[in-house]
């Protein structure tokens, strides 16, 4: 602390200050000496005076000098004495952060310990769950093994379906006779020109044999090539040839194909000067279909479905049984149909769609007068980009 060192300092002046007094007076002794001893006769006096004044004045030098040692010595000692107390005080702030650094620690460790407790039940409690929800999972996998035969019709439903899409890709659209399927549905392709308008517009069409019964079948939208059809018709005998509207497409050969059993023709009647262009008026359809009416051919009930839109008279041909409608130029796998390239009545034709088509059972099969076949659920979930 330099104030108290200062404080010494100026003692010590103080004390040479008196030393140097006492030195002055000193010094003025050996004249009174001198004064007092004018009156000896050999002159001794004065020098014993004078002597004795040296002396003096040495003796006072000395103990000036002493008094100056001490009074370093004092400062020196105060010195140390402060930077004692400094260190002191130094060792006492340590001792004091130390002990509240000791104190913070321990109620640091005291507030992570609840914590921790906290954290080990937090992990309890997931242990627990996590075992609860292994035994729900047994018990589902219980579950699931007890109901293994549903799941196995349903794996195999699933394995059609994407056996079906997967024919549908690489099926080629090239003119010729497909296998029946498991329900006896067979596709017949055949190639030939789409004439509306004075106009051609070539085409692969379909046309679909349906297995009636054992012994029959029935012939749905006879396209271009009657002798291609009745190759895959074989030796069953046709029921019934059905059409979903009068554009060529569907009854070009609906004539020929109909004539070798003497088969019916079912038309609508709004479709009759369609087909008369193609077939004349001396052989008209023998049936008259309607929206809302049905058909019964073998072991078969076939119920008749408005559809309006590519041409007024449009129906489709729908077999609960089999789980099928033949939507004709109505709807195909993706799009709504057209009429060469492009639309009678948009408007009418997508509520056909809409209304009649996809309010069947999702899982029906949509079986159309060109391309490949697709189903309810598929068609459904496009039915917006068309609005």
């Amino acid at each position: 602390m330099f104030w108290k060192r200062k404080g010494k300092k100026k003692d010590g002046e103080a004390t040479g200050e008196a030393a140097t007094v006492t030195l002055d007076e000193a010094r003025d002794e050996p004249d009174t000496a001198v004064q007092d001893g004018e009156g000896d006769a050999d002159g001794k006096k004065p020098a014993e005076a004078s002597s004795a004044g040296e002396a003096e004045e040495k003796k006072a030098a000395k103990a000036g000098s002493e008094e100056k040692d001490a009074a370093a010595e004092k400062s020196a000692e105060a010195d140390a004495d402060s930077e004692d107390a400094d260190g002191a005080e130094e060792k006492a702030d340590s001792a004091e952060s130390e002990k509240s650094d000791e104190k913070s620690e321990k109620k640091d460790a005291a507030e992570e310990k609840p914590a921790e407790d906290e954290a080990a039940g937090g992990e309890e409690d997931t242990e627990k769950d996590s075992s609860a929800d292994a035994e729900d999972s047994s018990g589902e996998s219980e579950s699931d093994e007890d109901g293994s035969d549903g799941g196995d019709d349903s794996e195999k439903e699933s394995g059609e379906k994407a056996e079906a899409a997967k024919k549908r890709e690489i099926e080629p659209e090239e003119p010729g006779i497909g296998e029946p399927d498991s329900d006896g549905v067979q596709r017949v392709r055949t190639a030939g020109a789409l004439k509306v308008d004075d106009e051609e517009y070539p085409v692969v069409s379909n046309t679909w044999i349906v297995k009636a019964d054992d012994e029959g079948v029935i012939v749905i939208d006879p396209a271009h090539d009657a002798e291609l059809i009745l190759e895959a018709v074989g030796d069953r005998e046709i029921y019934l040839v059905a059409c979903t509207n009068g554009y060529n497409t569907h009854i070009e050969a609906a004539q020929e194909v109909a004539e070798r059993d003497e088969a019916p023709i079912a038309l609508h009647r709004r479709e009759v000067r369609s087909w008369r262009r193609v077939h004349g008026a001396e052989n008209p359809p023998e049936i008259e279909v309607e929206g809302g009416g049905s058909l019964k051919a073998g072991d078969l009930e076939i119920d008749i479905l408005p559809l309006p839109g590519t041409s007024s008279g449009t129906v489709g041909y729908y077999i609960a049984e089999l789980g099928a409608v033949f939507s004709g130029d109505t709807l195909r796998a993706g799009e709504l149909g057209t009429v060469g390239d492009g639309y009678l009545d948009y408007t009418r034709q997508l509520h056909s769609v809409g209304e009649v088509l996809l309010s069947l059972p999702p899982d029906t099969r949509i079986l159309p007068d060109q391309g490949p076949e697709t189903t309810v659920e598929e068609e459904s979930g496009n039915f917006n980009s068309w609005v």
